[in-house]
This record gives C-alpha cells, structure tokens and sequence, in this order.
C-alpha cells in the first residue's frame, strides 16, 4: 500500500502523522492479527476459550475505538492510509460476531459501517454465482 501510495501522486494518504499511521498498521500487523486468527478459528487453538481471544484482540480494538471519538476517521476528518490498511481485518473481526463487535465498539462500527456500506465498497464487493460446467462460457478482454 505504501508503494502504491507513494506512485499515485492523485492520493497522498500517508503526509498526515505518518509515523502514527505506520505505528498503528504495524500493530494491526503483528499484534491485532495474531489475536484475530486465534479468534476466528478458535478451535485450532485450544489453549484459551474464543472469550479470551476476543478480549486479546479487543486491546486493540479499544485503541481504534477511542481515537475514533473525535473524527469520522481514524486519525483525522480525511481518509487516510490506516484507515485502508486495518479495515479489512476489522471486517474479519467483525463476521465473526457483529452483535458482540457492534456492543462493545460503539465508533469503531460506526467508521466500519461508513465504509462497508459505502458505494465504492459495495461495487468491488459484488456477489457472483459459483462456477458450473454447464454455464455459458465468460469471454474476458485481457489486451490493455
């Protein structure tokens, strides 16, 4: 994400505390998803109950939530790079139990649900039929 930032010179999403949004991408990275892995699939990881993980990768979360009092986004009014680059492991944490996730994190829903209803998201997350032998073949264009 960084690269392509840095490339697209339309969209500079990381001049805004910088080091904070890569200090927080870096904690999603390392510390929230080695909790959120553990929650999902919780039965492969008998050492602790799904409760125990919820609350590890809550940490996290309570973080997220508070700095979300303030503005609609995460470190300001604007989207910025974090923003992009947590929301889709919230979206995990999330399909696990959204009644659980929309109780305890009160803004935090709120910023995930401004972006998985948006009509960007929505367009990119189109729902197709599965694959059938005996559909008609899709021809695709691939000459750019």
């Amino acid at each position: 994400m960084i690269w392509s930032n840095e490339k697209n010179s339309n969209f500079d999403l990381l001049s805004f505390k910088s080091k904070l949004q890569l200090d927080i991408i870096k904690r999603n990275d390392f510390y929230f998803k080695y909790w959120l892995d553990r929650y999902k699939y919780f039965d492969r990881y008998p050492d602790q109950s799904k409760e125990y993980y919820f609350e590890k990768a809550s940490e996290f979360l309570l973080e997220i939530n508070n700095m979300l009092k303030e503005n609609k986004y995460i470190l300001d009014k604007k989207i910025q790079l974090v923003d992009l680059a947590i929301f889709p492991f919230i979206r995990q944490f999330v399909n696990v139990n959204i009644n659980l996730f929309c109780d305890k994190f009160y803004h935090l829903n709120k910023w995930y649900l401004n972006f998985s209803t948006s009509d960007r998201f929505q367009s990119i997350m189109q729902k197709y039929d599965f694959w059938d032998r005996n559909n008609k073949p899709i021809i695709v264009n691939l000459n750019f």
